[in-house]
């Protein structure tokens, strides 16, 4: 498995997280407060294409998909379904799926997408770029279901890479960076460190060092992201695995 993949052997999360946003996502079922709403919309904002291509994947055309998707996350947003949160195990993951499948029971009548809109908040994400995505996805045999959960595990691994990105850039290692990220990946492509460190003005085991290091907090941001979506550091593991599982297509 790549480094980009959850990691399995990367140092366990510490006893006790911060307030997660999905801890405040479950509290905003309750009561709102700013800190609750950017962080239900923050994760909206960030996950919202897995939902997008389960729509599609359901059958539902792109038009109809795009307006499915934003009236679920105007009704997600104004917490008419926050107060269930509590009881789907504790994963944004799993909580959002559920509710969504829900939600897709009931539209399934043409007039009652007709009705959708209107005055509700309007939720704002790029349809055309979420189509051109799909377009490319797995063939048709592959379930709903199972598109969501590859969608929701590489969503989560490209703003894992994104926030390392932003890490390195903030103390002008962007090069650096980006030498480095096929180290992560994987990729077959990767030039090796005898060819990148003249690149970089460094010697080959000082370049060993450096990408170790940049191995080891990538993954402490993994868990860290994952840690946002699930409500206690004890779970974080079987977050992994199910992510792993879902990468490799197989059930966790």
């Amino acid at each position: 498995m790549s480094s980009a993949q959850p990691h399995s052997s990367a140092a366990r999360a510490p006893a006790a997280f911060a307030t997660t946003r999905w801890s405040l996502v479950v509290a905003a079922g309750e009561r709102s407060t700013v800190e609750a709403e950017r962080a239900l919309e923050e994760l909206c904002s960030t996950y919202w294409y897995p939902l997008y291509a389960y729509a599609r994947r359901w059958g539902a055309s792109r038009d109809d998909a795009a307006d499915l998707t934003q009236e679920f996350f105007a009704r997600l947003l104004e917490k008419q379904y926050l107060l269930a949160a509590d009881r789907q195990k504790g994963r944004f993951r799993s909580f959002l799926l559920t509710v969504f499948k829900r939600f897709l029971s009931k539209e399934r009548d043409r007039a009652a997408a007709q009705k959708r809109g209107g005055d509700r908040r309007q939720f704002s994400f790029d349809v055309e770029a979420g189509e051109r995505r799909y377009l490319h996805e797995p063939a048709e045999n592959v379930t709903p279901e199972a598109l969501y959960e590859r969608r929701w595990a590489l969503t989560l691994l490209e703003r894992v890479m994104e926030r390392v990105r932003d890490e390195y850039a903030s103390k002008d290692k962007r090069p650096f960076f980006e030498q480095c990220k096929p180290f992560l990946t994987g990729s077959d492509h990767a030039a090796t460190y005898a060819e990148i460190a003249p690149r970089l003005d460094m010697t080959e085991s000082a370049l060993r060092v450096a990408v170790h290091r940049l191995r080891e907090r990538y993954r402490v941001v993994l868990r860290s992201e994952i840690a946002q979506t699930i409500s206690d550091s004890d779970s974080v593991e079987d977050e992994l695995n199910a992510l792993r599982a879902a990468l490799r297509g197989t059930k966790s």
